[in-house]
């Protein structure tokens, strides 16, 4: 299978070359031939113009848009800066949960959030390994959405124990006093699972960052040592640009990048050790996917209470884990893709379209683990947990949480059926508001399965309802804001691609297929700025001549 650019494709079908199922449609990239190769950049890229798109929107002023968004993304966190220091004060009390429902907002946004983690590993460390090089467009925004996501998840066990200075009791530190966690607490699991994963997750995206984060360093270095200095300009809300000359920018780049890329200099010895690191990690990440949500969703299944007490849970709760962190990572890079200039050439409609079907599929996983839980319930012959299922969460006659229930069905199971339609699936917003509502879906599952459990559970004399307090709400919207603060930041300081891997999928790269019109550059040894410069490309998609071991 040879790979070919959209216009070669075109031209070739023009003078009847191809045949008519290979239509380019869309952004080129959606065609239906299998014997045609969809290319992952689009509009004939060079490799040099994959680094100056990347390293640009590091380098160059951050548009006004994203003024307003860190702006309005502050403010929201600021909500949990101010409120979660007023819980600590006054006590749990101000929150709405009650000696029946104990468990309630706090518990629901984490599990929420660690949900929200799990694509990044899934994109970065499964697909890697399975070879699905579509993966090198979201790996990098992926990996970040996993570690902000995982800070907002440590925000709520921590804060839901009350005398939150009791939290280092979790931790199995000796004592004065001897006294050690309790190892069979699931509870005392989730801080192991979700530490490693954390741990884990952040050496992943970490070491992915090196070379990219070396190629900025080399850039900034290259423009000091000419005398080419960027300067340092500020948007005004007025639309004029403040140059502040008394700031070095590039020579805080330099330091800062090059602090970060830990001495990279594009070796073949460093290259082969970080793919053999990189293959290491992937491997070690991959079984974490499976076991961190198992573990939190043991939280619930190890319990003898009805709605909790089930087997089920843990391939469940993965499979949620999937479909709800694929649906932020459309929901955050989509509008990426429409505000930053030449990212959708990076980021494809055949990209979006791969990850719709993703949804589609975890989508009908959900919706028959749904199912299921009712069959379990009927075929377990159990009156409370049948009770639990119909009288607490389905039927709108007797059930005071319906609405949340079927807003969950609605949307994770049929908002997603959408995209059986191919031209729903290839529309980006449609895409975006399918994510949105699997997004808002996934948060009323945990909420469904946490308070709707326990707010009728035994005892009819201790049935009680659980309404939120503006404690809870805005704790919740500070940590959503910490979320979307943390991914602007590393939007505007940090690559948003793995550049090296980009490169490595597109035709130039390959130095015994078809790479397409012409550029001026060798195939194999295409180099940006000499040999072992930031942007060259050696067979394997590195920046570097073959063979050239000192950068």
């Amino acid at each position: 299978m040879t790979r070919k650019a959209p216009d070669q494709i075109s031209a070739e079908r023009l003078a009847g070359q191809v045949s008519a199922a290979a239509v380019v449609h869309g952004d080129g990239t959606l065609i239906e031939d299998p014997a045609v190769y969809a290319p992952l950049v689009i509009n004939d890229r060079k490799i040099s113009d994959v680094t100056e798109t990347v390293c640009g929107y590091a380098e160059q002023p951050a548009p006004m848009w994203w003024y307003a968004a860190i702006t309005v993304s502050s403010l929201a966190a600021l909500m949990a800066a101010i409120f979660i220091p007023y819980l600590i004060i006054t006590g749990v009390g101000v929150w709405g949960l009650n000696n029946q429902v104990d468990w309630a907002w706090d518990i629901t946004n984490f599990v929420f959030w660690i949900g929200i983690g799990h694509a990044g590993t899934l994109i970065s460390a499964i697909l890697c390994l399975l070879k699905q090089k579509w993966r090198t467009a979201v790996n990098r925004s992926a990996e970040a959405m996993t570690i902000f996501a995982v800070i907002c998840a440590g925000i709520f066990p921590g804060i839901h124990v009350g005398r939150v200075w009791f939290a280092w009791m979790l931790f199995p530190i000796p004592n004065s006093n001897a006294i050690w966690p309790n190892f069979r607490s699931p509870l005392l699991w989730d801080v192991f699972a979700v530490s490693t994963y954390a741990t884990v997750s952040l050496l992943f995206w970490y070491m992915g960052m090196i070379p990219d984060l070396a190629t900025l360093r080399d850039r900034a270095q290259r423009r000091l040592l000419s005398g080419k200095q960027m300067p340092f300009l500020l948007l005004l809300p007025t639309g004029h640009t403040l140059h502040i000359k008394w700031i070095n920018i590039d020579k805080i780049r330099a330091f800062v990048y090059g602090l970060l890329a830990l001495g990279w200099r594009f070796s073949s010895r460093h290259w082969h050790r970080y793919e053999a690191a990189y293959l290491i990690l992937a491997g070690i990440s991959t079984p974490l996917v499976l076991s961190v949500h198992s573990i939190v969703s043991f939280d619930f299944a190890t319990s003898v209470l009805p709605g909790w007490h089930t087997t089920i849970f843990p391939p469940y709760f993965v499979a949620g884990a999937i479909f709800g962190g694929f649906a932020m990572v459309l929901l955050l890079l989509i509008p990426f893709r429409a505000l930053l200039p030449n990212f959708s050439d990076l980021l494809t409609l055949r990209h979006l379209e791969n990850m719709a079907k993703i949804l589609l599929v975890t989508g009908m996983m959900v919706g028959f683990a749904y199912g299921m839980e009712f069959f379990i319930a009927w075929y377990g012959g159990n009156e409370f947990e049948w009770k639990v299922f119909i009288n607490n969460r389905a039927n709108p006659a007797k059930a005071p949480y319906w609405w949340a229930y079927w807003t969950m069905i609605t949307c994770n199971v049929l908002s997603p059926q959408l995209f059986w339609f191919r031209a729903l699936r290839q529309n980006p917003w449609v895409i975006w508001l399918v994510s949105l509502a699997v997004t808002v879906g996934m948060w009323f599952e945990r909420f469904v399965i946490i308070v709707t459990s326990l707010h009728r559970a035994w005892l009819p004399g201790e049935w009680h309802m659980f309404w939120p307090t503006w404690v809870d709400i805005l704790t919740f919207v500070g940590s959503c804001g910490i979320f979307l603060t943390l991914f602007l930041l590393f939007a505007k300081f940090l690559p948003m691609f793995a550049m090296a891997e980009v490169k490595a999928v597109m035709p130039e790269a390959d130095p015994h297929g078809d790479a397409g019109p012409s550029h001026g550059h060798d195939p194999v040894y295409a180099v940006e700025g000499g040999p072992g410069g930031p942007g060259g490309i050696h067979p394997g998609g590195h920046a570097e001549k073959k063979g050239d071991d000192h950068g």
